[in-house]
């Protein structure tokens, strides 16, 4: 009996060598990470904008104070990052979307008054490096999503002003060359932090999300064809 727990032990352990052996090989092969310069500036809730030239713009979030204006361009080349101007209004909880021409969309958020929930939008110009108004949403909203669509402008969805209350399922469209926005449906289920991917025949994904104390699996699809007229 000694000698077959023995035999078993030592089998136990060779197949566990190798197992170990090969998810060690499995992750090796996948990638490594390696450290690169900080940002100028700690943050988190913030946004990281791929820019057309393979820089990455970083904006907003907040530290151990609060809401940040600050933004900054992280470049591959150096590995290191420069001042990109600041937010007319510090946010955190934002998105920042890029548009067709190269600027980055900034919408919503919550800033550093008691949390207010924000309407604005401000747009950053890669030429400048600097942010300028862009009209404001018709609703305030935070932990939204905002999706580009393929004729340049910008759908926003749901969000909330915490993860506790006023959480929103209304949508609004917003457009790059009058810098306003317009109504854009409803979701059957109001929701903040979910995703909002485009399809490719120019509908929007909106999936998940929750109202701060239960995740959804529900989903739902955007067309932005309005829906057919019945006589």
């Amino acid at each position: 009996m000694r000698r077959l727990m023995v035999a078993f032990v030592a089998l136990a352990f060779l197949l566990g060598s190798g197992t170990t052996l090969a998810a060690g090989e499995d992750t090796a092969a996948t990638g490594t990470f390696t450290t690169t310069a900080s940002l100028a500036e700690a943050r988190q809730n913030h946004t990281a904008t791929l820019l057309p030239d393979g820089r990455v713009l970083v904006v907003g979030g907040k530290d151990v104070d609060g809401p940040l204006a600050s933004a900054e361009v992280w470049d591959p080349a150096t590995a290191s990052s420069s001042p990109a101007g600041s937010l007319a209004e510090a946010r955190m909880a934002h998105t920042a979307t890029p548009l067709p021409d190269g600027r980055v969309l900034v919408i919503g958020g919550v800033d550093g008054v008691a949390l207010r929930r924000l309407a604005s939008a401000e747009v950053w110009d890669p030429d400048t490096a600097s942010f300028s108004p862009a009209g404001s949403l018709a609703e305030a909203r935070s932990y939204h999503t905002a999706t580009p669509l393929p004729d340049g402008r910008v759908l926003v969805v749901g969000g909330s002003g915490s993860y506790l209350e006023d959480l929103l399922a209304s949508a609004e469209v917003w457009d790059p060359t009058t810098a306003s926005s317009s109504p854009a449906g409803s979701l059957a289920e109001a929701r903040m932090v979910h995703t909002a991917t485009p399809l490719p025949d120019g509908r929007v994904l909106v999936v998940g999300g929750g109202d701060g104390f239960v995740a959804f699996a529900s989903a739902e699809v955007w067309d932005p064809k309005p829906p057919p007229t019945t006589e």
